[in-house]
């Protein structure tokens, strides 16, 4: 289940086939099974998508999804195998992909953590026609982040990903955006409204 840039689906493709998002400063070695996911679906989960650290791809805060918040955060999910699950996991986790994460705490319970970095937290969010659903975020949540506003290429690829996935124009978009917890009093709906037009 992805959210924040991975809705946009050619930056997710990064992650499977190697290469650079556009606005990006560094390119991923891509995943030992470069193939498509098999299908995608359009969806939301509860809870608060914040900004937070400091992303070596776009600089500026990153998105991380925080399920004991508020609110509701767009998401697509993907139809992928465990061994390209594993290699996104690894390139967000900034670790070589090569090898299956172990998937047995999370499926049983729900959560794992891999540990306190950025996306070592597994969670499992529900089930789509018989596949669990899965995604990865920090350990901390929001309460405990260093928010940290995002940069303007960032900005750009996550209101393309909003717009592929859910339809949203750039007002909506803008809106959604400069309110999460580390943009807002950093970005108003105007000012992403300029950086996206």
């Amino acid at each position: 289940m992805a959210y924040g840039s991975n809705l946009h689906a050619a930056r997710l493709a990064c992650y499977l086939s190697g290469g650079r998002p556009d606005g990006a400063v560094r390119a991923q070695p891509g995943s030992r099974d470069p193939s498509p996911p098999r299908r995608t679906v359009a969806t939301a989960l509860p809870g608060t998508l914040y900004f937070a650290g400091r992303s070596l791809t776009w600089g500026g805060g990153s998105a991380f999804y925080d399920p004991a918040g508020s609110g509701e955060v767009p998401c697509r999910a993907y139809l992928v195998t465990v061994g390209q699950f594993s290699d996104i996991a690894a390139q967000e986790m900034r670790r070589s992909p090569g090898a299956d994460l172990d998937l047995t705490a999370v499926l049983a319970t729900g959560r794992a953590e891999l540990g306190q970095g950025r996306y070592e937290t597994l969670l499992r969010v529900g089930e789509s026609q018989g596949h669990p659903l899965l995604t990865f975020t920090c350990a901390r949540g929001v309460a405990g982040a260093e928010l940290n506003a995002p940069t303007p290429p960032y900005l750009r690829i996550l209101a393309a990903g909003l717009a592929e996935s859910h339809g949203w124009g750039p007002w909506r978009t803008a809106g959604y955006l400069a309110t999460r917890p580390g943009a807002a009093g950093h970005w108003t709906p105007r000012t992403v409204a300029a950086v996206l037009d």
